[in-house]
């Protein structure tokens, strides 16, 4: 056991010996030897992990260096910032299981929009991030400067202006602390969020061109500078947090290279962990097993593989609280 580890780290290695458990505290071991040995990672995050406020302990991560890059759904990127500007009005609802129509349409009515057991207030966390995101907006394409999604929101939070709103700790906002630090991310299918539609919406209304916030394809070509830069040496490792978009789109820029690109000496990435309840079955992309993306050009024979079958807001808090030797 580690007797340097905190009292979670060791808890850990007493206690989770076996199955889902063995693989959590295996994946957090490797995780950490590979950024020991000089590699980075990045970390992706689908389903409603910022509502799940994985910020408490995602942004400790980002502080100290333990993730260089994250992909994220548009969801992700603007409900840590809805958290940090709203959080007193969120609504609880711990037998969502039981809800009838008629009360979901009672929820929707009051402007309260549900992921599983929480309501998120539509007036007060989308309306008050909208105005500041628009004038940001506005701004840019007056100047005729274009922007990634996430550059639009590190002027939002780093101007300041969402202060006077703030109704949790920042420390405990995985955005704030990656604005501060200039984290880069990588946000495919933006369009797919509220601010992605309101965004649309203005387009559609006339008050904005539609390039004025770049393209998912700008990301790719974005990552793909970053992942040249970055992966030498120990390379780059990919902690993937559920699936879907957020991870598939960022794995795919190692084949991208060297199929597409033609370009030699890719590395592949040299750490895979997915923490998934997705089944290999079903034809599931999330739900493949590691071995599977040898296949497509992703992973090497040798690369360190773990997969925890299990529900990524438990598994992720206790695998980063490891890795920052809590």
């Amino acid at each position: 056991m580690s007797t340097q580890k905190g009292p979670i780290s060791q808890f850990l290695e007493k206690n989770y010996l076996h199955f889902n458990a063995a693989a959590l505290v295996d994946a957090a071991k490797g995780y950490e030897a590979h950024l020991n040995e000089g590699g980075k990672m990045l970390i992706s995050l689908g389903g409603a992990m910022s509502t799940a406020e994985l910020g408490i302990s995602l942004a400790e991560m980002i502080r100290q260096d333990k993730v260089a890059i994250i992909s994220c759904t548009g969801a992700n990127l603007e409900e840590d910032v809805m958290n940090l500007v709203a959080h007193s009005h969120y609504k609880r609802v711990p037998n969502y299981r039981d809800l009838t129509p008629e009360q979901e349409r009672e929820l929707l009515d009051n402007h309260y929009n549900r992921v599983t057991d929480t309501c998120i207030p539509e007036e007060e966390a989308f309306r008050r991030l909208q105005k500041h995101l628009e004038d940001v907006w506005h701004a840019a394409e007056a100047k005729g400067e274009r922007y990634l999604p996430h550059e639009f929101l590190y002027q939002v939070v780093n101007s300041g202006v969402l202060e006077q709103y703030y109704e949790i700790d920042p420390k405990n906002s995985w955005i704030v602390a990656a604005a501060e630090k200039n984290l880069p991310i990588i946000c495919p299918g933006w369009e797919d969020s509220t601010t992605g539609n309101i965004f649309a919406a203005n387009v559609i209304k006339g008050n904005l061109k539609a390039s004025t916030v770049k393209s998912g394809i700008e990301y790719m070509i974005y990552l793909t500078e970053w992942y040249r830069e970055n992966s030498s040496g120990k390379g780059v490792g990919f902690f993937q947090i559920a699936g879907g978009i957020s991870g598939d789109f960022p794995i795919c820029v190692v084949p991208m290279m060297y199929q597409d690109l033609e370009w030699e000496d890719v590395p592949f990435w040299s750490y895979f962990c997915q923490i998934s309840d997705s089944t290999t079955s079903y034809g599931s992309y999330s739900g493949a097993v590691p071995n599977e993306k040898i296949t497509w050009g992703k992973l090497d024979i040798d690369t360190p593989k773990f997969v925890i079958e299990s529900d990524a807001t438990i598994v992720a808090p206790l695998v980063f609280a490891y890795v920052l030797g809590q």
